[in-house]
């Protein structure tokens, strides 16, 4: 192996132990916090997490054994097995996303009526709807056989075996990245930008009120107004880089890999080994990083995980009942949902 592969695998190395440990916590905090299982979101959060940890513990390694050996690491049977579960983990995961962007949008646009519009009952179906959707796809591709190992990409996972059956792999491989990765991004922007226009209105409103206390407050010292001043702009850009690093981290990581696989499909293209590697990383970095979007960066699951903490090494423990889960952060303030 040479030295790009052993980058190439010491990277994957780092995610699946970033992901491992991430989700793990995301799991243990959802057991631990009552306040955490209360919520609605707290549904999708859970299987995503879940999604996300089966597919760091069941392909992230095979796909490491086959960078480091260059070539198949497992019988034809496991090898169809671990493929299955990538297509159908990683069209769940998009999907659990989008799910979590819609509970975000009624939050935030439907304040009033989200406990009727966004019950327990309601994630469930979602969560049902996104499981059924993504067994399909690898059901109808293990019944074809298009389930193999692929060297470009060091995994096993859809793969081509028959030139005779180009056009129909190629029909089902459209069809299965628009009703996946496609929708879900569709949803992920429409739902995000409707929050964003709402959380701007807000900052918006709170600007015009401390405009007018500051018009107010002749006496105020100029570096106290230059601060309000400056947190006004702050509050601002936090809505914008919330909502920029919900989508943006989406298509970073699963736009490269996806339209690779679509661009393979031209029988007359060859796609390099490295960038398919790559791609593939890319992918299961998302495992690693969502744990850190949705969920371990916020105040909330930062208490609980000093209160596990705590309980350990025995501490004296803050009561868990006096923290206020609308107060998340400041840039949760243009972003407050109802839970």
């Amino acid at each position: 192996m040479d030295l790009a592969g052993a980058l190439l695998a010491l990277l994957l190395v780092l995610v699946l132990v970033v992901s491992l440990l991430s989700n793990l916590l995301v799991l243990l905090c959802f057991v631990y916090s009552t306040e955490i299982r209360k919520q609605v979101a707290g549904v999708f959060l859970v299987n995503l997490s879940f999604c996300n940890l089966l597919l760091t513990v069941l392909n992230m390694p095979f796909t490491l054994l086959g960078i480091l050996r260059s070539q198949q690491p497992l019988g034809g049977c496991v090898c169809k097995a671990v493929g299955f579960l990538e297509t159908f983990l990683t069209s769940n995961t998009m999907l659990s996303m989008a799910a979590l962007s819609i509970d975000k949008w009624i939050a935030v646009v439907f304040p009033l009526s989200y406990t009727s519009k966004m019950r327990y009952k309601d994630a469930v179906i979602l969560m049902g709807y996104s499981w059924l959707h993504s067994l399909t796809f690898p059901l109808v591709s293990l019944f074809y056989s298009w389930v193999d190992y692929s060297s470009v990409y060091a995994s096993c996972t859809l793969h081509l075996k028959e030139e005779t059956e180009r056009r129909r792999f190629t029909v089902f491989t459209i069809v299965f990245h628009a009703t996946s990765f496609m929708l879900s991004l569709v949803i992920l922007c429409f739902t995000y930008l409707k929050v964003l226009k709402v959380a701007r209105f807000h900052c918006k409103r709170i600007d015009i009120i401390t405009m007018q206390t500051l018009v107010l407050l002749v006496d105020i010292h100029p570096s106290v107004k230059q601060r309000c001043l400056n947190e006004q702009k702050r509050r601002r850009q936090r809505a914008t880089k919330k909502i920029s690093i919900f989508i943006g981290s989406f298509v970073i990581c699963f736009g490269p890999y996806i339209i690779t696989r679509l661009i393979e499909l031209l029988p007359f293209v060859t796609i390099n080994y490295y960038w398919g590697i790559i791609s593939k990383c890319l992918t299961y970095s998302k495992a690693a990083s969502d744990p850190f979007v949705y969920s371990l960066l916020r105040q909330q699951y930062k208490k609980v995980l000093i209160n596990i903490v705590n309980r350990i090494l025995k501490r004296d423990l803050y009561p868990s009942s006096g923290y206020n889960s609308s107060l998340d952060t400041e840039n949760d303030y243009c972003l407050h949902r109802t839970n």
